[in-house]
């Protein structure tokens, strides 16, 4: 396929959580798409490896190590968009955090706090950096939001990711109503359970909670990264223009019921 017809043909990307999971898969397939990457988490080393794999394959992309509940790891993210491939198309808003098999009285104030922070707090940081840099360039651009299943009914995970995850719908929501009429649309991902490190931790920790997470799917499995990784791609790319301020189900059927 000619790089013209590819799905992100000649966009730049910033994608964050990037060294695992979802976030990496989401990398290697934007780069193969043909957008320009730049790739933000806390793992230095891994998001190195990631790029000089993607590199070797012949795509485009750039790491910047930091944490998106820090404003000016977001923003160095962003200028390093700007500055290396000259603008910003699209955004894959992917960090998160999350635990289970507590209680929410039994929840610590420490867990609370992180898990609002990496996923409503780190999402504002990315769209208050990522809309402006559109913004300027005239040329509109495309965020996704990855929220959850849990973003729409309690599903086993802690209350506090549950709430952090409603959050994260309600915060594409409005982005949408702002700047629809600018040329930024904005959607969100409702994420059914997937095959990630952080799903691998919960289990090792609670593995009653792996058939839990199997039976709500009606497709009887997690899914794979990649599957989420290519719903992402779409909602980016100029595809699916007509699409904002949706909570898009990939999650086997999950809310289906």
């Amino acid at each position: 396929m000619g790089d013209e017809h590819k799905l992100l043909s000649g966009k730049v990307a910033m994608i964050t959580g990037a060294s695992s999971g979802i976030g990496a898969a989401a990398a290697r397939l934007f780069a193969d798409e043909g957008a320009a990457v730049v790739l933000m988490a806390r793992r230095a080393e891994r998001l190195a490896e990631l790029v000089e794999s993607i590199r070797g394959d012949g795509g485009r992309a750039a790491a910047v190590a930091g944490d998106v509940t820090v404003p000016g790891d977001v923003a160095r993210a962003v200028g390093t968009a700007v500055d290396t491939f000259g603008k910003l198309d699209a955004a894959f808003n992917n960090a998160g955090y999350g635990t289970a098999g507590v209680p929410l009285h039994e929840m610590d104030a420490e867990t609370y706090d992180r898990t609002m922070d990496v996923n409503v707090r780190g999402v504002w940081n990315c769209l208050s950096h990522q809309i402006p840099a559109m913004l300027d360039s005239g040329a509109g651009g495309a965020v996704v939001n990855t929220s959850s299943v849990a973003g729409l009914k309690a599903t086993g995970a802690s209350a506090a990711y549950v709430a952090s995850k409603h959050a994260v719908i309600g915060l594409t929501r409005a982005a949408a109503y702002d700047y629809g009429r600018r040329g930024i649309r904005v959607n969100a991902l409702v994420v059914g359970a997937t095959r990630s490190e952080m799903m691998d931790g919960v289990i090792a920790q609670l593995p009653e909670l792996e058939e839990v997470f199997l039976a709500d799917s009606l497709q009887h499995r997690m899914s794979r990264p990649d599957e989420v990784a290519q719903a992402a791609a779409w909602l980016c790319s100029d595809r699916s223009s007509f699409v904002t301020g949706s909570a898009m189900a990939v999650d086997g059927g999950s809310t289906a019921v």
